[in-house]
């Protein structure tokens, strides 16, 4: 597929949802050019690896050896560090959340709330804390740099320096929902 057309990270992500298909979510995860393998035993894992691999060859994909990992208990994968333990932030990312200047524009007030709301899910309250900065995004004609939205600003950066590890459900096991809704937002929390 040549590179450069409007539709071919679309088009290729298909491809890879289309051949992975009976394996996406048992032990694969794809994203892009991403092949995420995952199994709870080794041997398991070499079997599942052996059927990955099969699967490319039969579809001309190849694999570049240099860019693989296998057999690690920890992965850093999509802005994430995935163990056993759980899924967790990656710190680069995190770093790069505290170290973000004051906005000075709309544009890089996106940009920041972008990285942010990527991690929503790790912030409890994130829609609250985040509500004087969004609420900014929607009066575009002029941009003025508030006391409240430093605030915001500041206690969203400081919300992200201790974030959780998100682990696993054990599906064995009953689960209770806790759920609430404001004006600006809903949440929920599993446990």
């Amino acid at each position: 597929m040549p590179f450069g057309l409007s539709n071919a990270p679309s088009t290729f992500q298909a491809a890879m949802n289309d051949i992975f298909h009976p394996a996406l979510r048992q032990f694969v995860l794809v994203f892009f050019d991403d092949i995420l393998i995952y199994s709870k035993t080794l041997s398991e894992h070499y079997s599942h690896l052996q059927q990955v691999f099969d699967t490319l060859a039969h579809h001309r994909y190849f694999a570049k050896f240099s860019k693989c990992v296998f057999g690690v208990s920890e992965i850093s994968y999509l802005g994430h560090v995935i163990s056993k333990m759980g899924v967790s932030t990656d710190l680069e990312k995190i770093t790069a959340i505290q170290n973000w200047p004051t906005p000075l524009s709309i544009t890089a007030l996106r940009g920041f709330l972008g990285l942010t709301g990527y991690y929503r899910r790790f912030v409890r309250n994130y829609a609250q804390l985040a509500a004087p900065l969004t609420d900014m995004l929607q009066h575009t004609r002029t941009f003025t740099w508030s006391p409240t939205a430093q605030t915001a600003f500041e206690v969203l950066k400081a919300a992200m320096t201790s974030l959780p590890t998100l682990i696993l459900p054990d599906f064995t096991a009953v689960f209770d929902v806790t759920t609430d809704a404001l004006d600006i937002g809903v949440g929920g929390v599993l446990s």
